[in-house]
Order: C-alpha cells, then structure tokens, then sequence
C-alpha cells in the first residue's frame, strides 16, 4: 500500500512540475520582451517602436567566423521580407568600451557592414542585456517578433551556407497569414 502511494504521489508531483514548466514556457512566449537599442547611426529602436511589425533580429559580432554567405543571407531575408511588412536588424553584441577585448566602435560596424553588403540597419547589445532577456545563450542567433512584440525562442544552428530566408520562412509565413 506504501509502495502504490509512493508511486502516485510521485506520479502527481511528476505532472504538476510538468505543467508548471509548460505554463511558465507559455507566459514567457506570450509576454513582450521591452528593449531599448541604439543604431550605429544614432536612432533608438525600441520595442514599443517595432509593434504593428513582424520582426527579426539577428545577433551576432563582427569577429565571428561567420560565412560571407550567411551575411548576404541576412540581406536576401529583409529584401525577400521588406514588401511582406517584415523589419530585419542586426544586432551587434560587442562592447562599446575601447578596453574591452570584445570592443568595436561604431566606425568599425559600419565598414564591417559595409565590406559584406549588410544593408539592415545596425544596433547594438554591447552589455548582453537584450540578448539576456531573449535567453540568447550562442552566436549567430535569430530571435522573431511577432506584431504584438512576442518573441520567438532563439534560433541558432542554422546552416551557413544555406538560404536564410527558406530557412525562416515558415516561422515568418505564419506570422504574416
């Protein structure tokens, strides 16, 4: 009798933890992420600026041995997306302090996008507290933002070599139906 009520109880506690954990993942979907960005040209990109938009930011650093393909890739994606209502930015997560071994000033992001034909506008993360708060947790990664603002989890992974735009395509298509 001891052993079946064991079993049950830890049956109970084994599905109550579940559905906690599926709520909580819920909330943290249905919730907008609030953020303030700043572009390399000076403008503030917040969240409440992007609702109404399907969204893309793409994180990552200019001294990740990122394909040249992939780059493009990005470009392709707002081009491919812009007429659909989506907005593509990348998202630099590098210091703004010249001490700083992860350092790039605004010049250098400007030439970095330059030099590979990156024409989405540029803002940056350089504490990681955006990127925090999207539980990024590797570089390159993408996060989508739905009209409300809701996030996506972080999409990381992908092929560099490949077509981002087929890639994301199906997440993007079911935010513009």
């Amino acid at each position: 009798m001891l052993l079946i009520n064991r079993k049950s109880l830890l049956a109970l506690f084994s599905l109550v933890l579940l559905g906690t954990s599926l709520g909580l993942a819920q909330n943290r979907a249905a919730t907008p992420v609030e953020f303030s960005l700043r572009s390399i040209d000076g403008q503030t990109i917040t969240s409440e600026s992007l609702r109404g938009e399907v969204v893309v930011l793409a994180f990552g650093a200019s001294w990740l041995p990122l394909s040249k393909a992939q780059l493009q890739g990005i470009g392709k994606l707002a081009d491919e997306y812009s007429d659909r209502g989506v907005v593509v930015y990348w998202v630099s997560t590098e210091s703004e302090d010249s001490k700083s071994k992860n350092f790039a000033s605004d010049e250098q992001l400007r030439a970095f996008s330059q030099k590979y034909g990156l024409k989405v506008t540029v803002l940056r993360d350089p504490d990681g507290a955006v990127s925090k708060k999207f539980g990024i947790d590797q570089l390159p990664s993408f996060v989508i933002l739905d009209k409300q603002g809701n996030a996506s989890e972080p999409i990381g992974g992908l092929d560099p070599n490949g077509n981002l735009a087929n890639q994301l395509a199906e997440r993007l298509d079911k935010l513009l139906d």
